[in-house]
């Protein structure tokens, strides 16, 4: 199953993550299918392709809940119940 989900990358003690598309089989900071956009929790910076976050989901990819989150902050997906 392909799932959208956090890559982390940065120091320690000081993370970022990019939000990538990858095989759920994968490690978390193995390799990816697509990159889709960034965010750093330290500054709460996000930076999203929603273009192609949204043609993803529409192909059946599904978000982590951490992702998801994150989408319904910048309010590019309607918040899910599930």
């Amino acid at each position: 199953m392909v799932k959208l989900r956090l890559k982390r990358y940065g120091r320690k003690k000081q993370p970022s993550y990019r939000i990538v598309m990858m095989d759920s089989r994968n490690k978390r900071d193995g390799k990816a299918i697509e990159e889709l956009g960034f965010y750093n929790p330290i500054t709460n910076e996000t930076r999203i392709d929603i273009a192609k976050i949204l043609k993803r989901l529409q192909q059946g990819a599904q978000a982590t809940k951490t992702v998801q989150n994150i989408l319904n902050k910048a309010q590019i997906v309607a918040k899910d119940n599930n």
